[in-house]
Formats: structure tokens, sequence, C-alpha cells
């Protein structure tokens, strides 16, 4: 005669999921929760009363993303509590170009087992980010799905919304000839080419996340889980101070594929090649992969993880501004002309 089976017999842990829920609750409870939460987590949805009294005409901004296979690099290192500060950057980075004010945010968790201390480690990077972006976590969902996933493996997405008045989004319509293209570093990798980055750190040259590279001064899994900078407090403040008119956030395609998507079809980028200082693990991986520029520039930030256009004479002004808050600022371009048809992107090498 067959047993009775539960659902824990198929490997998903309800006790154990309420305690972590019970968990995360409390830490979230932790941090002062950003004016608006009326209910956060724990109910069937996140409450939140929306202020529009500072907006003429106010528009919700959103965006979704993941960390994509950064969270290998974590797993190798048995370390996860920054991809939760990964996480809540890719998502505000992509609100914050267009001005939108980041309200609050959710996660979405996935695991083959809940492990609780990954998932709490996991939760507090995010509300380290939401700290730095100046928003609420709100609320979120953890899935025990076993199967999915191997021992120890997960998987991450997250959801921003934010606010910004119909009359200062910034969408790079007033974008014209003449304007200069000014980069703001990155703080490594962020969170875009981790395939070709781990084939070539741990298929080609066989390396341990633990191993030293000299040209880092770290180990390689160190350099690899550097979190993604979170960039509204800058935009914030460049927008308040200066005529921006458009902002590009650096990710996956890198300054080829992201900056074209503000231009106006009438204009191109003229960017300058070493225009800005390249941070190491870049280098480090191009000459261990032997990947070409071109490759490289399609696949990496290499070093830019933000880039703001705006009118010639603010140009200076802005750059001091940013090396006063302790951005590492450069001008690396210009915008011309369009003078082909297929692509928005040219390369100066002075």
């Amino acid at each position: 005669m067959n047993e009775s089976l539960t659902y824990q017999d198929a490997g998903v842990d309800i006790d154990k999921a309420e305690l972590f829920v019970e968990t995360i609750k409390k830490i979230t409870n932790e941090a002062t929760p950003p004016s608006g939460v009326i209910a956060g987590i724990g109910g069937f949805s996140g409450l939140y009363s929306l202020d529009v009294s500072q907006y003429e005409n106010p528009v919700l901004a959103t965006s979704t993303d993941g960390v994509g296979t950064k969270i290998k690099v974590a797993c190798m290192m048995d370390k996860h509590d920054t991809i939760g500060i990964d996480l809540v950057a890719m998502c505000v980075n992509d609100i914050a170009v267009q001005g939108a004010k980041p309200l609050f945010f959710l996660d979405y968790l996935s695991m083959g087992t809940l492990v609780p201390e990954i998932g709490e480690a996991i939760v507090r990077g995010i509300i380290e980010g939401c700290k730095h972006a100046g928003c609420a976590l709100i609320g979120g969902e953890t899935a025990e799905m076993p199967g999915m996933y191997g021992n120890g493996e997960y998987d991450l997405a997250g959801f921003v919304v934010g606010i910004v008045d119909n009359n200062r989004i910034v969408d790079g319509a007033e974008i014209a000839v003449g304007h200069k293209v000014v980069g703001i570093a990155s703080s490594g990798l962020h969170s875009n080419g981790y395939s070709l980055a781990r084939k070539i750190c741990f298929d080609r040259l066989k390396l341990k996340a633990n191993d030293t590279v000299d040209i880092l001064g770290r180990t390689i899994g160190e350099e690899l889980l550097e979190p993604t900078k979170i960039y509204s407090e800058v935009i914030f403040h460049v927008l308040r101070d200066f005529p921006i008119h458009g902002i590009a956030h650096i990710t996956g395609g890198g300054i080829v594929d992201n900056l074209p998507r503000i231009l106006p079809s009438s204009c191109m980028a003229l960017i300058r090649e070493k225009s800005w200082e390249t941070p190491p693990v870049f280098t480090f991986l191009q000459e261990a992969g032997k990947i070409s520029k071109r490759e490289m520039m399609r696949t990496f930030n290499n070093g830019i993880g933000l880039i703001l256009v705006l009118p010639e004479q603010a140009t200076q002004e802005i750059l001091d501004f940013l090396t006063a808050m302790d951005e590492k600022a450069y001008l690396i371009g210009s915008i011309v002309e369009r003078q082909t048809a297929d692509s928005q992107i040219a390369w100066a090498k002075d």
C-alpha cells in the first residue's frame, strides 16, 4: 500500500518557508522604510501611498531585471550578501536615467531547496541596495522549486516602480549636434558579460574563485563579485543643476548598443578611444580571452557605467561637479551628424 505523501516529501518545506518569511519581515523592519509604505512584507500585496503633490503630471516608471550568471560566481564563493545590491542597481539605474525617482522595489528568489542563511544574505543585500537607491523593499516572492536548481543554486529577479513628472522625463529628444558625451566610471563588470568572463577565468585559465590575480590585486572571485554601482543619487543631483538632455545606462551590449537607444535618428556619437581609464579587469579578460576590440565593446561596459549627453558649455562645470562628488568622470566624445545608416557610434583614435 502506498504511503501518504506530503509537500515536504516532494521537496517543499512550508514550515521552513514560513520561518524564512518571518526572518525577512524582521530584517526589513530594521531598516527605516521611506514615507509612503503602508504595508510591506508578509501581506498578500505591498501597499504604497503615492504622494503626487510635487508633480504637475506624474508618470510612473517601471523596470525589471536580473543579475544573470553573476549568481554562479556568488555560489562559487559562497558569498551572497552583495548580489542583492546588483539586483537593485540593474533595475533602479534603468528608471533613474529617465529622471524617475525610485519608490519601491520587489524581488523574486527561486531556489531548489530553501537555504535560509543564503536567502537572508541575499535579502540583506537587496535592502542595502534599496537604502542606496532611496526606495523601499515592499514585497517579494520566495519559491522553493525542487528539481529546477542544483543544491544551493538559485535565481533572482527584481522589479522597481518610480515616479517622474511628465515634463521632466529625460528621453534624448533634445540631443543635438555639438553636444558633448560625458562618461561616469563603473565599479567593474557590474552584472553583464559574465558568461564570457566565467568561460575565460574558469574554463580557459582554470582559475579557482579564491585564486589571486596579480593585475587585479585580489582574488578573481572578489573582482567578479564587485557590486554594480547604483547611480540614482548622482543622476538626481546632475538633473537638478545641469541641462542634461540624455542619459544612458551602459549594460549588456556596452556603449555600442546602449548609447544609440537615446540618440535621435539624425545624430551619432563620436567616442574617443582611450579617453577614460579602463579598469584592469577588462584588460585582463581581453588578453586572456584574446577578445577583439569590437567584441569587448559589445559585451562589457569597459569602465563606463553611465553616460550623460549635454550642451558643450556645461561640460567642464559638470566634470568638476562630478569630481567633487567623488565620481570618476570623463569627456569621452561628441554628438555629430549621422554619417551611416547602420550605426550611430563611431570611434576616434585621438
